[in-house]
């Protein structure tokens, strides 16, 4: 393991809280998927506004989280038009939204029933895990590729989507007992750390 690798990997714990780092292929795969990343990283982008409108519109009762939430919605937008911009000025197109695996198996872990609480909370805990990932995805990307280009391209969106992750796990425990979240969180990373350990390695999607 080289020392970048080994200062992500230690970033990817300490700062996140992620227990396993991206496979290191990731990003030599992505490399020579430009086109693809871009499609599925303007679909994330998309998909992150449309979750938070859903959310003010499901705790309209939530104040914080209503006034919290609501420039996020204009910045995750605002980043699906900054991924557009760049697939245009490559003369490509947007492409197809593929089936996003990592986050359907996310939501199998999500509890349906029983207490309304219980529900909040792990839908708080969803975003801020995939905000995470995506994060430490990001940062991948910024110190891994070639192109001085894009790697400044995706420190931006690194640095903003580590906001988003706190703001996730701050609403919750505005919400929520600081312990149960913190119970609740545990649980959550060891589930993803599972899942990317099954997962295909991929360079044509962000997650």
């Amino acid at each position: 393991m080289d020392i970048m690798s080994k200062n992500l990997s230690q970033d990817t714990k300490n700062i996140l809280g992620l227990q396993l780092p991206t496979d290191p292929r990731w990003v030599d795969l992505a490399a020579i998927s430009i086109k693809e990343i871009l499609t599925d990283h303007a679909y994330c982008e998309q998909k992150a506004a449309m979750t938070c409108i859903s959310y003010i519109q499901r705790y309209s009762d939530k104040e914080k989280l209503v006034k919290e939430l609501s420039p996020i919605v204009t910045e995750e937008w605002g980043h699906f038009r900054l991924v557009l911009h760049e697939l245009e000025k490559r003369n490509l197109a947007l492409g197809v939204q593929r089936k996003d695996v990592y986050v359907n198996k996310l939501l199998e872990f999500q509890r349906k029933g029983g207490r309304t609480e219980e529900r909040f909370l792990d839908q708080l805990l969803t975003m801020a895990l995939i905000e995470a990932r995506s994060c430490e995805r990001f940062k991948r990307l910024s110190e891994g590729l070639n192109d001085a280009y894009m790697r400044n391209f995706y420190r931006r969106f690194m640095e903003s989507e580590a906001g988003h992750y706190t703001l996730f796990i701050e609403l919750a425990e505005y919400y929520i007992d600081t312990k149960k979240v913190r119970t609740r969180w545990n649980e959550w990373l060891q589930y993803e750390a599972d899942i990317m350990k099954q997962l295909e390695v991929r360079g044509d999607r962000i997650h």
